[in-house]
């Protein structure tokens, strides 16, 4: 039996086979798909590749994705369940809530949660971030309680780590991300150019910010490079990964770019349908950790 309880929602974008093996307690977000007049709703809680492919074949096709928050009473829900089932100790990492309230609800339902069932202690962790970088805290909090650490001592450091995690997200344009309200007008406006290349990172509030545009993906892919030589990967932990939204050609030959320069291969994943419907079609993103503090 595991010590503590490591939990997130799905927008940490971690596969469900990883999920299962490593006793994961993982809450699933919504989404609507909007094709056509005919509304349909999904849970984001895929298991096989061909879904997450399908999902922005949709979104090409004229499709439109809408999601919502985890409400205060689905964080509660979740948490009673882990402790109705044994959890004494509980590490949740949420989505940033530079992006979402989902930080400060899951905040506030623990504390309800520890108050109904006394002996109990849920530790909350805002991830500053999404998708693989508040996955990247996850495999973290799976790495510690491996080794032995305490849920007290796995929260301590996960909380010290989002800032320590760089980002280039190179979106295939900022559509999504200003339909969804999560970039101005005036920034989106980028993304209604000819081949632009946006190139987005996360402040250290969490709330995503455009860095350049690039004329097309190779030139995003050399400023990525670059901005990794200004700002190195940890020597002793190379924490790098790429997430792309069905854009496997671009992710592998950024991994090979990466790999070129830095002699580690990143692993790939794909995007999970929540974030992905703010993001769209064509992105490529890639994380890794440095000693220097993000400050984008």
């Amino acid at each position: 039996m595991q010590t503590f309880v490591i939990s997130s929602d799905s927008t940490c974008d971690l596969y469900s086979d990883y999920v299962v093996q490593n006793e994961i307690a993982v809450v699933p977000l919504r989404y609507t798909m909007d094709k056509d007049g005919l509304l349909t709703e999904h849970e984001d809680s895929f298991t096989e590749y061909s879904q997450y492919v399908d999902f922005y074949a949709q979104l090409r096709a004229g499709g439109f994705s809408r999601t919502s928050m985890l409400n205060h009473e689905a964080h509660l829900s979740h948490f009673e369940k882990l402790i109705a089932a044994g959890a004494k100790e509980i590490v949740h990492v949420s989505l940033s809530g530079g992006l979402s309230p989902t930080a400060n609800v899951a905040a506030q339902a623990a504390a309800e949660a520890e108050q109904k069932h006394p002996g109990c202690k849920i530790y909350p962790v805002d991830s500053l971030a999404a998708t693989i970088g508040q996955g990247a805290l996850v495999r973290e909090a799976v790495r510690l309680r491996a080794e032995g650490k305490s849920a007290a001592e796995t929260a301590s450091a996960l909380r010290e780590m989002p800032l320590h995690i760089q980002y280039g997200i190179i979106a295939n344009d900022l559509f999504y991300l200003k339909r969804g309200g999560r970039v101005s007008a005036v920034a989106a406006a980028a993304g209604t150019l000819l081949k632009v290349k946006p190139v987005l990172s996360f402040t250290q509030e969490g709330k995503l910010t455009v860095l350049e545009k690039c004329k097309g993906m190779k030139k995003a892919f050399a400023s990525t490079l670059a901005r990794m030589e200004k700002l190195p990967p940890e020597e002793d932990n190379r924490m790098i990964r790429i997430v792309h939204t069905d854009a496997e050609g671009d992710a592998q030959e950024l991994a090979r770019l990466i790999e070129q320069r830095w002699g580690y291969r990143p692993e790939i994943s794909i995007m999970g349908p929540v974030i992905g419907s703010h993001v769209g079609p064509g992105a490529v993103a890639v994380i890794w950790k440095t000693k220097e503090l993000r400050n984008d």
